[in-house]
């Protein structure tokens, strides 16, 4: 709240001079009223104060907003001023200079795509937290065999908690496929054929799903019982502003990704983007996580040798999730006029392009956060000590119990996992039956002793 002796005045100027002042830039907000205004009134804003930084950054916003030149002369030699304050909301490192209006657009994306997030405090504390390095300490106090096998689990357990999220239960070779393709998250780009393939991997048989940019609406939600019709949830961007969407998160990946935004916040705001934007039939989920991989990758942001696993904290957290997403879905619906089609579908009725390319991603970037956090200082180091204690308690049983291959090893530790320490008397009678009593009260013995941390050992 601000005192009353901040209260702007009533005309235009003044204003949008407050707006930029003390609520930064809503894109949305703004396209929406530029539509409406008369061109004259920025006009004799900007000659009233040709030399404001205000005014500049209002008319560079008009034009770049609008698509459309001001009957205007460029600026003359004044001091550029940043569009965004990079003090409150993220921007680009130091932005191209706009030489017309003497400006810097440190914008992140283009007018096809540009969602915006604001530095909150929980962010701050986020980004001081300096998670990459927590991962790059706990990796570097293991042996690399170690390493190398706690990201090859990760892995694979980020691709079924992917999967999971949607309610699939993947074969072992479809989560490893797609296991791959995440592990290679960062080396392909955002374009839309890049996409597709992904897509290609996600589906799986595509014999029943047109694959590539939805031709049609799209929607989330359920249908009514009576009429079939659709109850949406939440409803996708129109297919005939696909290509444009699609062509402003490529863009926004390639500005944001080139300056020195946090990484993090650039993924919340491309991935959740994406996901709202809903450009293909099926696989936008799976896609939308896998965009979070990318930019991580890209950006250099998690240490080469493994992926976060943030689907499996989403997956963890999946009422969170939803959450997150919902509450951004319920506040775009009342802005979205539709109606259903006979095929069951939804036709949406007015231009809504603009929720979807400029959107306020901060709850988006704080949420992500909070998975990346999960996972490092939660999923890796567990794994990480689990592996340690299994081989220890494997090197024990071989020198003390009896000289098994590794496969029996991890069967054994495994049924003692599920029995909370003890051997079943099925296993004792079938899988183990060549044990000695006097053997097994030894193998449960080392393993108590090796596994004493046994929240690290995964379920």
């Amino acid at each position: 709240m601000f005192a009353s002796s901040h209260a702007p005045g009533t005309s235009l100027q003044a204003q949008l001079e407050f707006a930029l002042k003390w609520e930064g830039v809503n894109l949305g907000v703004l396209s929406a009223l530029f539509k409406t205004l008369d061109r004259t009134k920025i006009e004799r804003i900007v000659r009233d104060k040709p030399t404001g930084g205000y005014a500049r950054r209002v008319w560079f916003l008009y034009e770049w907003l609008t698509n459309t030149r001001l009957d205007l002369a460029d600026a003359g030699k004044v001091t550029a001023v940043p569009v965004l304050d990079p003090a409150r909301q993220f921007a680009l490192e130091v932005g191209h200079l706009s030489r017309r209006h003497r400006v810097r657009d440190n914008l992140p994306g283009t007018r096809e795509f540009c969602p915006l997030v604001w530095r909150t405090q929980a962010l701050e504390h986020q980004i001081e937290m300096n998670l990459r390095e927590k991962a790059l300490r706990v990796i570097g106090r293991a042996h690399p065999d170690i390493v190398r096998r706690a990201a090859a689990f990760l892995l694979l357990a980020d691709s079924k908690a992917s999967f999971g999220i949607e309610g699939e239960r993947p074969s072992q070779d479809r989560a490893m496929r797609w296991g791959q393709a995440i592990g290679e998250a960062g080396v392909r780009g955002l374009e839309v054929d890049e996409l597709q393939e992904l897509q290609e991997i996600v589906i799986g048989d595509a014999r029943f799903v047109a694959l590539g940019l939805r031709s049609e609406g799209g929607w989330i939600g359920k249908r009514d019982r009576t009429t079939r019709d659709p109850v949406p949830e939440h409803i996708s961007a129109r297919a005939i502003d696909l290509p444009g969407l699609m062509r402003g998160i490529t863009e926004y990946a390639t500005r944001a990704l080139g300056s020195s935004m946090d990484p993090v916040v650039v993924a919340a705001a491309l991935s959740f983007g994406f996901v709202y934007i809903h450009p293909f039939l099926d696989g936008n989920g799976r896609i939308h996580r896998w965009i979070i991989h990318h930019v991580l990758a890209r950006a250099g942001y998690n240490p080469s040798v493994l992926t976060f696993p943030v689907s499996a904290a989403m997956l963890r957290g999946t009422e969170r999730y939803r959450e997150v997403l919902s509450t951004h879905s319920s506040q775009l619906l009342p802005f979205v006029r539709w109606r259903p089609t006979e095929r069951g579908n939804v036709e949406v009725l007015n231009e809504t392009v603009d929720l979807y390319r400029f959107f306020d991603a901060t709850r988006h970037a704080e949420y992500l956060y909070r998975c990346v956090e999960e996972t490092v200082t939660r999923d890796l180091p567990h794994e990480v000590r689990y592996l340690e204690q299994h081989d220890e308690f494997s090197r024990s049983v071989q020198r003390q119990v009896a000289d098994m291959p590794e496969d029996t090893v991890e069967l054994l530790a495994a049924f003692l996992r599920q029995n909370s320490g003890t051997l079943s008397r099925r296993a004792r009678r079938r899988e183990f039956k060549l044990l000695t009593a006097a053997e097994i009260e030894r193998v449960e013995a080392l393993y108590s002793s090796c596994f004493s941390d046994l929240e690290s050992a995964p379920a």
